[in-house]
């Protein structure tokens, strides 16, 4: 399938895109992603492997039109929620209805 990454036209195919990221290590995912076999990596990072191009060239959502065309699944992860660290003494005297602050 003609893609066009960057101002530029590449002709991908989902097999050849699978080849490409063989053996890449995925990068912490922050944003835009892409599923490529089991693994979830950065647009960018498959967009600077299959194209070879400077992720700065390119957006994340070219690369996300592309690969979704190409019948890979892409999405944004939702943002991670703060964990509290309450400390077990702190938890058993808000359950017995005696807050304390330490």
């Amino acid at each position: 399938m003609r893609c066009v990454i960057a101002r530029f036209p590449f002709d991908l195919t989902k097999s050849g895109v699978l080849e490409s990221m063989k053996g890449v290590k995925p990068e912490p995912v922050t944003g835009e992603s892409v599923v490529v076999g089991r693994r979830r990596y950065p647009a960018k990072q498959v967009g600077q492997v299959v194209t070879r191009q400077d992720p700065r060239d390119f957006s994340a959502g070219e690369v996300v039109r592309a690969m979704t065309r190409l019948g890979f699944t892409c999405g944004t992860l939702p943002p991670v929620e703060p964990v509290s660290a309450e400390s077990p003494f702190e938890r058993a005297s808000a359950l017995l209805g005696n807050p304390v602050s330490v």
